[in-house]
């Protein structure tokens, strides 16, 4: 008798939690429709036309690369360039199976873009915001490509006790960190560790780096912690490249009143779970927020923040095949979309 009504528990119980869990599952997927839905509807706010390369809107501009789920930013100014990021390169260790790396699409890209008469791709600077596969994956090739001339690389010195042991030896952080500084050593190209937590100019931008040096009580949090971020500010509008900066890492909450307004919000860890929290949100109260990820990867509660909350169009680089931001001499941000 005893074993019966054990038995007969044990089938409520699963019951039970069917039910529960068929809701949440329900409810997410109402959630996701709904703020598809939403972001539909605010993308209306800017007009996009495809680009030209024709500079009509001048040469101050942020170019998001379509590289998938991983990120590659070119900045423009002036006839400078840099690149922040190098997307996902061709043999990322955590991949067992062949995939598609985005090599030489940012090759072809830099090339297309930013070469100069010489013949050679000339950047003034390129930064790794931290050792991640998604973020680090082409500086190798690119840094190695004899047509692509390198002026500072930028990369804070990799610190184990920011990530954890996966990450370090089973994601290949620590072998794609040492082969970057191998090739960096090879080209005699100036690598710059200590990175500067000042503002600089770069053409009619004015940069700044958040995060150059890891608070010492986020680390352990993973090496999204270490993340660089990157604002811009021309005039009366300002960007910022959040890199993977996210609530669970502790970076949203550590610099969010830092950052302050930005009119232009590249999204944290492609939209990922933790990023784009409501506080975060608040504190930078973004217009446009562009994301390196496919609109439908973006996690549901992060679109909610997005456009429930804070009522911000959301526009996928990968969506779009690459988007470039131009910062007018008026005071506008122009998007362009076919970039790549």
């Amino acid at each position: 008798m005893n074993e019966k009504k054990t038995s007969n528990g044990k089938q409520r119980t699963k019951k039970i939690a069917t039910v529960i869990m068929v809701f949440i599952m329900t409810s997410v997927f109402l959630l996701d429709i709904y703020t598809l839905v939403l972001c539909n509807k605010y993308e209306k706010e800017y007009t996009f036309s495809d680009e030209t390369f024709d500079l009509k809107n001048g040469d101050d501009r942020i170019h998001f690369l379509n590289t998938a789920n991983s990120d590659c930013i070119l900045i423009e100014s002036n006839g400078h360039f840099a690149l922040v990021d190098s997307g996902e390169g061709n043999h990322n260790p955590r991949k067992k199976t062949e995939y598609h790396g985005f090599r030489d699409d940012v090759i072809n890209y830099l090339k297309k873009v930013a070469t100069k008469e010489d013949g050679k791709v000339h950047l003034d600077f390129i930064l790794g915001t931290h050792c991640h596969y998604d973020h680090y994956g082409n500086f190798e090739d690119i840094i190695k490509d004899n047509n692509i001339i390198i002026d500072k690389a930028y990369f804070k010195v990799f610190d184990q006790s920011v990530g954890t042991d996966l990450e370090s030896e089973g994601w290949g952080n620590t072998k794609t960190y040492n082969a970057i500084m191998a090739a960096l050593k090879e080209r005699k190209i100036e690598t710059i560790q200590n990175l500067p937590n000042e503002e600089f100019m770069f053409g009619d931008f004015k940069v700044l780096f958040i995060n150059t040096v890891t608070p010492e009580e986020l680390k352990g949090n993973g090496e999204n912690a270490s993340s660089v971020g990157v604002k811009l500010t021309k005039g009366e509008r300002t960007a910022f490249l959040a890199a993977d900066f996210t609530a669970n890492s502790g970076l949203e909450q550590y610099y969010g009143d830092s950052i302050g307004h930005v009119d232009l919000l590249k999204i944290g860890h492609h939209g990922y779970f933790g990023s784009s929290s409501r506080s975060f949100l608040k504190k930078l109260t973004p217009k446009i927020a562009i994301v390196t990820n496919y609109l439908g990867k973006i996690y549901p509660n992060v679109k909610w923040n997005l456009t429930v909350t804070a009522k911000v169009p959301i526009y996928s680089c990968v969506n779009r095949n690459g988007i470039i931001a131009t910062f007018t001499d008026n005071n506008e941000i122009v998007l362009t979309e076919h970039a790549m």
